[in-house]
């Protein structure tokens, strides 16, 4: 992970590792050997190799309605936000740190952030989360699944994005842009 010096080519190497549907909790040690993982587990090898690199391992979560919840590996240059993310949807993956706010960063997801229905599902996110917090549960190199992390990140503070109010008037996805978000897609 010494080599993944940049968040750009950390993001490069978790796209290569396939994408996998499982309850699971992998830790980044068990995804560099089996080769698979989630969106968690893909941003737990990001906070990892942050880590491995001199960064805090951050994750944010981005809570949902009628969709699965997503988190990213979050981190900061020149005082800016980025993020980096596992998904098998084209437009909530790797961020740019050119974000002022953790929010700023959430809404950036909020267009590509929807279900098979075409409705948008993103409500609320997390303050970033510091995993060395989990040091002593060997988050890095556990050979269990550790459920520690989901259960830090369910149990951290989020912000809504907007009021219910303006969630309940959301129009559904147009079909060209849900179409395109859909690329690189596979049903499991």
């Amino acid at each position: 992970m010494r080599a993944l010096k940049t968040p750009a080519l950390i993001q490069k190497f978790i796209d290569a590792v396939p994408y996998q549907y499982a309850n699971t909790a992998l830790s980044p040690q068990r995804v560099l050997r089996e080769r698979k993982g989630h969106c968690l587990e893909g941003a737990l090898l990001a906070a990892a190799a942050l880590r491995v690199n001199g960064r805090p391992p951050l994750l944010m979560d981005l809570e949902s309605v009628h969709d699965d919840d997503h988190v990213v590996a979050v981190y900061r240059e020149n005082g800016l936000w980025g993020s980096i993310a596992k998904s098998n949807f084209a437009g909530i993956r790797f961020r740019a740190p050119v974000y002022r706010t953790p929010r700023e960063l959430a809404l950036s997801y909020f267009e590509f952030y929807y279900n098979l229905r075409g409705e948008r599902t993103l409500r609320s996110y997390s303050k970033p989360v510091n995993l060395a917090r989990l040091d002593s549960q060997h988050w890095m190199t556990s050979e269990e699944d550790v459920w520690c992390v989901p259960e830090l990140l369910i149990a951290a503070r989020h912000y809504p994005l907007f009021p219910d109010k303006v969630a309940r008037a959301l129009p559904r996805l147009d079909r060209r842009s849900f179409e395109a978000g859909m690329h690189g897609w596979t049903k499991h």
